[in-house]
């Protein structure tokens, strides 16, 4: 049976436990490992929650020296990467607010120009995968950058990362109510968003 995405396998878990472990010796081996399994992943949540490469990649260092100085006080509670998820959100969360880009209200403009809020309808989920085409993807990723921090950070963590909506609750310290539903009106901005794109190329053609 195929793994499920953003659950860890028990080699895994075993792994992790074995890098932290080395870490925690003072094993900088271990610890460039660790690094090498999540950077990736970290950097690319840090570039679409700030769209700024050079304050993703600050947020990649600021989380990983975050991880190093406090491996000591991680518990196992959570996975390590639902805990290192949670540093580097609360990085690029602090970073957003620190450059007064406060949250938006979820609104559309209509066809006469006015703003108004969404109806937050029962969409069911788009697979991620089916919006990251070639034509798509920069309108997707603009669609992206419009929502409030919070929503951006839950809907990245599970429509892009694959993160479990339990696994977010750790991540953003939220109940999984709360996950579920700015995800959920997180994917009905975008769907909104991209239907005006669709509209407008319509029209256009």
């Amino acid at each position: 049976m195929e793994q499920a995405a953003g659950v860890a396998t028990t080699a895994e878990v075993r792994e992790e436990r074995r890098l932290v472990e080395g870490c925690r010796r003072g094993d900088f081996e271990c610890f460039e490992r660790l690094v090498g399994r999540y950077e990736k992943k970290i950097y690319n949540l840090a570039l679409r929650m700030l769209r700024d490469p050079d304050d993703a990649r600050e947020i990649l260092q600021e989380t990983f020296l975050k991880v190093y100085d406090n491996l000591e006080k991680f518990r196992g509670e959570a996975h390590l990467s639902t805990w290192i998820y949670r540093i580097a959100m609360n990085e690029a969360l602090m970073r957003i607010r620190k450059n007064k880009h406060r949250p938006r209200p979820l609104e559309v403009t209509d066809e006469d120009g006015e703003r108004r809020e969404i109806d937050v309808e029962d969409w069911a989920p788009v697979p991620v995968e089916r919006l990251l085409t070639k034509e798509l993807g920069g309108e997707l990723d603009r669609a992206i950058a419009l929502l409030p921090e919070d929503y951006r950070g839950a809907f990245l963590l599970r429509d892009v990362e694959g993160l479990s909506n339990e696994q977010i609750a750790k991540a953003m310290r939220l109940s999984v109510p709360a996950v579920k539903s700015r995800i959920h009106r997180a994917r009905v901005f975008l769907r909104n968003e991209l239907s005006r794109y669709f509209a407008k190329e319509r029209r256009d053609n």
